[in-house]
C-alpha cells in the first residue's frame, strides 16, 4: 500500500480506510489490553497515534519497538478519543525496518542543545530540530518568493575568489598544493604560479562584489549561498560556514534601500507566521515563551530609522541616567551588540535601521555623505538578536571610490573588474546582506546560531 505522510493523515477525515503510515517511534506506551505508539515522519511537529490491541501484533515483536525505531504500521484510520488529536490508526501490521538500542542518544527528555551537537547527524530527529530545519526551509522559499515576486533575478556568484570583499583577511585558502613542499620566492613567500588557478584564491566572504556586477547590467538581483569566515570566534553568533542573502539594486538611493530591507524581512516573519504555525507555538511553548508575539510585533509598527550620530547620542544618555553598558560608546565606536539592543528593546521597543556610519568602521565601496565623515550604511537591528542586515548605498564615482582605497592602503591588483563598473557605464546601485541563520534565530527564538543550521562548522569542529 502506498505510504501517506502524517502531515496529511492527522487532516483527513475519511474515517474507516486503510492507510499506511511509516516513521521513527517518537514514544511506546504498553498495557495488558493495547500498545500506544506515537509516530512521526518530520513531515510535521505533530505525531500520529498508533493504537495497537493486543494480538494483533506478537508480544515478543512488540517489545523491541523504543524510542527512535524506525517502522511501516498499515491500518485503519478511525476518529480518535483522545483531546488533542482528530485521528489515530489502528494497526492491522507492523513492518520493522530499524530497531533502536538503549544507547540511543536522543531519547525523549532532557538532553541540553550543548549536548545535542554531539549528535548533530541524530538531533534532527528531535521535535526542536525538526521544527527549526522545516522553518529554516520555509524561510528559504520566502526568500526566493519575495525576490521572484519583486522582479529581481536570483545571481550565481563564485565559491572560489581571488578578492577579499571586506578586506579582512580571514579567509579560508583553497589549493592544489603539496603543502608539505611549498614553493617559495627569494624573499620567502610562497608562490602559486604552480597552484591550480595560478594564483591565491580563497572561499568567498560574501557574494557581494560580484552581486554589483550582476545589478548594473540585470538591474535587480539577489544572491543567496554559503559563504565562509576563517574567523577565530567561538560565541553563539558566529559560524565558518554560513549562508547568505545579498540583493543589488541598480538606481536606488538610501531610502529605497530602507524600504526594501524593512518590506523583505516582513515578507519573511509573515510567512513564517503564515506557514509555520505548528513549529512556531512548538517553539514558543518549549524554546521561548516571546517569540510569536515578538514576530507578530515585528508586523506591527514601520521601523524606527536612525542616524548613527542620533543613536549615539540616545546612548550617551542613557549612561548620564544611570545605564551601565560593558562597552564604551563614543562617536565613532563600532557599537557593541548590547547598545544595539538597548535601543531596540528599551528605548524604541521595536526594530531600528541605524544609518550614515563613520567612514572608518564601515567598508571601502560605501558612498561617502557631503559631510566627509559618515557613509551611507544601514543596519538594521532586531530585537533578541542585534544586528540582522547590513547594508549600504555603495559609491559609484571612480575618483572618490579610489581615494578611499588608497587612503585605507588596500590591494587592488586583483580587484581592476569591479573598478571597471565604475569605469564604464557607473550607474547609483546599492544593496545589503542578511545572514540566514540569524534570520533563523530571530524566528525560531533559538540562542545559539550552531542549532539552527544542520550541520554547525566553528572553530575545532568540522565533524559530520
Amino acid at each position: 500500500m502506498k505510504r501517506t505522510k502524517i502531515v496529511d493523515i492527522l487532516k483527513d477525515t475519511d474515517y474507516g480506510k486503510d492507510v499506511c503510515v511509516k516513521g521513527w517511534v517518537r514514544t511506546h506506551r504498553s498495557s495488558k489490553a493495547v500498545d500506544f505508539i506515537a509516530l512521526n515522519d518530520g513531515s510535521t511537529i505533530k505525531n500520529v497515534q498508533v493504537v495497537v490491541d493486543a494480538g494483533v501484533v506478537d508480544e515478543d515483536t512488540l517489545k523491541k519497538i523504543t524510542t527512535g525505531a524506525c517502522i511501516g504500521i498499515t491500518g485503519k484510520l478511525v476518529e480518535s478519543p483522545a483531546k488533542g488529536q482528530a485521528s489515530e490508526v489502528h494497526c492491522e501490521k507492523i513492518e520493522i525496518y530499524g530497531l533502536c538500542g538503549s544507547d540511543y542518544p536522543m531519547q525523549k527528555k532532557g538532553q541540553t542543545f550543548e549536548y545535542m551537537r554531539q549528535y548533530a547527524h541524530l538531533r534532527l530527529r528531535t521535535n526542536t530540530f525538526g521544527a527549526v530545519m522545516r522553518i529554516r526551509h520555509n524561510m528559504a522559499i520566502a526568500i526566493h518568493r519575495y525576490f521572484h515576486e519583486h522582479g529581481f533575478f536570483y545571481f550565481h556568484s563564485p565559491l572560489i575568489t581571488a578578492s577579499d570583499c571586506e578586506g579582512a583577511g580571514q579567509m579560508f585558502q583553497v589549493t592544489t598544493k603539496n603543502l608539505y613542499d611549498l614553493k617559495k620566492g627569494e624573499d620567502g613567500k610562497i608562490l602559486y604560479d604552480d597552484d591550480f588557478f595560478g594564483k591565491q584564491t580563497s572561499l568567498t566572504v560574501s557574494g557581494q562584489l560580484e552581486g554589483e556586477l550582476g545589478a548594473t547590467s540585470l538591474g535587480a538581483i539577489y544572491t543567496f549561498g554559503p559563504t565562509f569566515r576563517a574567523e577565530n570566534s567561538n560565541t553563539p553568533r558566529h559560524l565558518a560556514e554560513f549562508w547568505m542573502i545579498e540583493p543589488e539594486v541598480a538606481f536606488i538611493d538610501l531610502e529605497g534601500l530602507m524600504d526594501l530591507e524593512e518590506d523583505f524581512i516582513k515578507y519573511c516573519v509573515r510567512w513564517a507566521l503564515d506557514n509555520c504555525r505548528d513549529d512556531l507555538e512548538f517553539l514558543n511553548q518549549f524554546v521561548d515563551k516571546e517569540l510569536i508575539r515578538r514576530l507578530e510585533g515585528v508586523l506591527k509598527e514601520d521601523f524606527v530609522r536612525l542616524t548613527y550620530t542620533k543613536g549615539v547620542e540616545i546612548l550617551q544618555d542613557a549612561v548620564k541616567n544611570g545605564k551601565k553598558f560593558e562597552f564604551p560608546c563614543q562617536w565613532g565606536d563600532d557599537l557593541a551588540s548590547e547598545h544595539e539592543r538597548y535601543l531596540v528593546e528599551e528605548y524604541f521597543k521595536r526594530p531600528v535601521i541605524m544609518t550614515d556610519y563613520p567612514k572608518d568602521i564601515k567598508a571601502f565601496y560605501m558612498k561617502l555623505n557631503d559631510d566627509d565623515k559618515t557613509m551611507q550604511g544601514t543596519d538594521v537591528l532586531f530585537p533578541h538578536i542585534g544586528e540582522i542586515i547590513g547594508g549600504s548605498v555603495r559609491e559609484e564615482n571612480y575618483d572618490k571610490l579610489m581615494s578611499e582605497i588608497e587612503r585605507r592602503k588596500m590591494p587592488m591588483k586583483d580587484m581592476w573588474w569591479y573598478l571597471d563598473t565604475r569605469k564604464y557605464g557607473t550607474c547609483p546601485h546599492g544593496g545589503f546582506g542578511l545572514g540566514f541563520e540569524r534570520l533563523i534565530l530571530f524566528v525560531t527564538g533559538m540562542q545559539n546560531i550552531r542549532d539552527v543550521i544542520p550541520f554547525p562548522r566553528t572553530p575545532k569542529s568540522a565533524d559530520f
